[in-house]
């Protein structure tokens, strides 16, 4: 089968998948659970309980308030202990909910069964509602609610269904093994989009370097009118959504506009096993998979968390000696977020905990920039970060404006790539910070 990809930059990078081949294992259950009510990208849920009441696995915690929002669950069942703000342990402050846990006892509407369910309703309307009642958001990081990117804007019209099965960032394993494990489920996942979005041509994305998932994808595909496998070039970001649309369909998302624009709908496959699981069994989005792995970690996992759970639990189940650990990373190494509070917990957009030595994590000193262009032709982007590093510098608005920062994805490509170890990255950011104050 022929690999793609997509036309402009990229790079190469160690992929330290040795948790590809380790099965999902459900965690244990936390004494203690922090949920925040806003786990996505939008206005925070209102809350809808109070200290003291008692809650079961599924229990509607706080609701969606407004359109980009969604409604948020209880992970676990017990009492309802405090409502405050924390440190969500990359620096902003949220309001959570903390349970303390009596037994494991769910809402009676879920169907905690393995039978497959194949049959999907005809009402497009009623789907989408499922799946904004369930609270399901992007589970790829980046958090939008799905019933609201499954809405079509008057005027556009979508074409192409493009699943993200790619998980190009190091160590991250947890779609990986999802792909292995729920294959059908996904695709029936994927069908219910067909549905919602009207149209018949999806088509599941998978980086080469996963060769049991593509097999058992493939294999099942052939039953389903719809749906398809494409393999992709292992290179990065080739999971970024941008990226993924010129890989599978050549056309190119212009400046300031949306995959929509192109004919295009992008969700990542764990938001689609999610779908599969509020539609087809009445689950709403109150666990996950993730991936506990890195350098500093002798047993990389894969494991099905509960939401809130806090991190140091995770860790602490992991049997990881902290003592050694320089930096633990949320997310990938190259997008995700480090952080410093521990008890931080897990959310629907936590796809894995990934734990560096101090050596790895350690900023190297940079030196002058030798204008080699290394991070012009790595940029998937086909921006100027060198010069971009300069604007930021100068504190030239404009100048920023006319290099289009603000199209960054922030993949951390051109500050891999320098020689000169130059954080270009970070200049990025503080430019798209910069254009976006008023």
């Amino acid at each position: 089968m022929k690999t793609k990809t997509f036309s402009i930059g990229g790079i190469h990078i160690s992929k330290h998948k040795s948790s590809a081949q380790i099965p999902v294992e459900e965690l244990a259950l936390p004494d203690i659970v922090h949920i925040p009510v806003k786990q996505h990208i939008g206005t925070p849920a209102k809350i809808k309980v109070k200290i003291g009441d008692k809650v079961k696995v599924g229990t509607l915690l706080a609701e969606a308030d407004g359109i980009i929002s969604a409604n948020v669950f209880s992970s676990i069942s017990g009492e309802v202990k405090k409502i405050e703000e924390i440190n969500d342990g990359k620096g902003w402050l949220v309001t959570v909910i903390t349970i303390e846990r009596e037994g494991d006892e769910f809402e009676p509407y879920m169907d905690l069964s393995d039978d497959l369910m194949t049959d999907i309703s005809d009402d497009k309307e009623a789907l989408r509602q499922v799946i904004r009642s369930a609270g399901i958001v992007g589970m790829g990081g980046a958090g939008f609610p799905t019933a609201v990117k499954t809405s079509i804007p008057e005027g556009k019209k979508a074409d192409t269904l493009i699943i993200n099965g790619i998980e190009c960032e190091p160590y991250l394993t947890a779609d990986s093994r999802l792909m292995e494990e729920k294959a059908e489920q996904i695709i029936i996942g994927v069908r219910i989009l067909n549905k919602i979005l009207g149209i018949q041509n999806a088509i599941i994305a998978i980086d080469e370097n996963k060769p049991r998932a593509i097999a058992k994808l493939t294999q099942i595909t052939k039953r389903y009118v719809g749906v398809n496998v494409r393999v992709c070039k292992s290179i990065y970001p080739q999971g970024g959504e941008k990226q993924l649309i010129n890989t599978i369909t050549e056309r190119e998302v212009p400046s300031g506009m949306l995959p929509i624009d192109v004919g295009c709908v992008v969700q990542n496959v764990a938001t689609v096993y999610a779908i599969y699981e509020a539609v087809q069994k009445h689950i709403p989005l109150f666990r996950r998979i993730l991936t506990v792995s890195g350098d500093m970690n002798d047993n990389p996992r894969n494991y099905l968390v509960r939401v809130g759970t806090p991190i140091s639990f995770v860790l602490k189940q992991n049997k990881v000696d902290m003592e050694k650990v320089g930096k633990v990373i949320i997310g990938g190494p190259m997008m995700g977020q480090t952080i410093a509070a521990l008890d931080a917990p897990v959310t629907k957009m936590t796809s894995g905990i990934i734990l560096l030595s101090k050596e790895t994590s350690d900023k190297p000193e940079s030196t002058s920039c030798i204008r080699c262009g290394k991070c012009v032709d790595a940029c998937p982007m086909g921006l100027m970060p060198l010069n971009i590093r300069q604007a930021v510098n100068e504190n030239n608005k404009e100048e920023l404006r006319l290099l289009h920062v603000q199209d960054c994805v922030q993949c951390g490509s051109c500050s891999f790539v320098c020689p000169a170890k130059i954080p270009l990255l970070d200049f990025c950011k503080i430019g798209k910070f910069e254009l976006s104050r008023k």
